[in-house]
């Protein structure tokens, strides 16, 4: 160690340098200085590859002032130009097309868009996949233009807001349940059919069943009983020929009369049966058919 020692002295007295003084000189030399400057050296050529590399990525990827080559940052939010991949899910509030374009939402699997809640929970999802088009939600509805609700479903009942639904089908509709509607008709030159294969077929009204055919006739045909039931007033047959072919006949009258004149009977539970016609009613002649 060096001790560095100094020495005041008065004006007009002079004071002689020691002989034997040490002179040290400061700085780095030898290796030491050459590994300094390599040192800084391969720094420097760093610093030239990092900035090398910089412009380059910049160049690569459009980088500039507005975005990142098609993805442009604007006030409303990013506009995205041409055709994009992700390859993880996308979070976003909306997305939209340009104004002269479609939205085209493809992929090799399936589209599924998701709506959560502030819990991050599902409460709403729409699954595209190859095979089936899947919504979870507690209501689906389909509006028009003008906001209309043309189709509605939830887990009630399924309301169709069109003033028409039209089934083209071969096979035409197959309900499980009961189907409220004001009006059934067929198309134009078709036959409108009513069937139920294993059960029996209701129509019900609380102001009354109109069945018309303008250009045909009308048939029911059923395995057991049909019913024609009014809780409070009439069954009216209101046609020019009324024809019961198939009602049970009574035998000929004592006179053998060959006249084709019958009279129609009526058994206390309803029955109708055919009767020769006379002078006076023979119905209870043959009233043993009602029994």
């Amino acid at each position: 160690m060096v001790r560095e020692q100094y020495t005041a002295a008065t004006e007009g007295i002079c004071i002689e340098r020691p002989e034997n003084q040490y002179v040290y000189k400061i700085g780095i030399y030898g290796w030491r200085k050459r590994c300094l400057y390599l040192f800084v050296l391969l720094l420097l050529i760093i610093l030239v590859v990092n900035l090398a590399l910089t412009i380059w990525i910049l160049k690569v990827m459009w980088f500039s002032p507005a975005g990142m080559g098609h993805l442009c940052v604007t006030k409303d939010g990013l506009r995205l130009e041409g055709e994009s991949e992700f390859l993880f899910p996308l979070y976003a509030k909306e997305i939209h097309s340009r104004v002269d374009s479609s939205l085209l939402l493809q992929s090799t699997q399936n589209v599924t868009v998701n709506a959560r809640n502030s819990e991050g929970e599902v409460t709403g999802r729409l699954k595209v996949g190859p095979k089936m088009v899947e919504v979870q939600n507690q209501q689906f509805q389909i509006n028009s233009n003008d906001g209309k609700p043309l189709f509605t479903v939830d887990e009630k009942e399924v309301v169709v807001g069109t003033d028409k639904l039209r089934v083209t089908g071969p096979e035409g509709a197959l309900f499980e349940h009961s189907v409220e509607t004001p009006l059934v008709r067929a198309d134009p030159f078709q036959d409108l059919r009513l069937e139920s294969p294993t059960r029996s077929l209701s129509m019900d009204a609380p102001r009354g069943v109109h069945i018309q055919a303008h250009a045909g006739k009308i048939e029911s045909l059923s395995q057991m009983d049909i019913l024609f039931h009014s809780s409070d007033g009439m069954l009216v047959l209101d046609a020019e020929t009324v024809c019961l072919p198939k009602l049970v006949q009574g035998t000929w009258g004592p006179s053998g009369s060959s006249q084709s004149l019958y009279e129609i009977c009526v058994c206390p539970d309803g029955k109708l049966y055919l009767s020769v016609a006379g002078v006076s009613t023979t119905c209870q002649e043959h009233s043993h058919i009602c029994l």
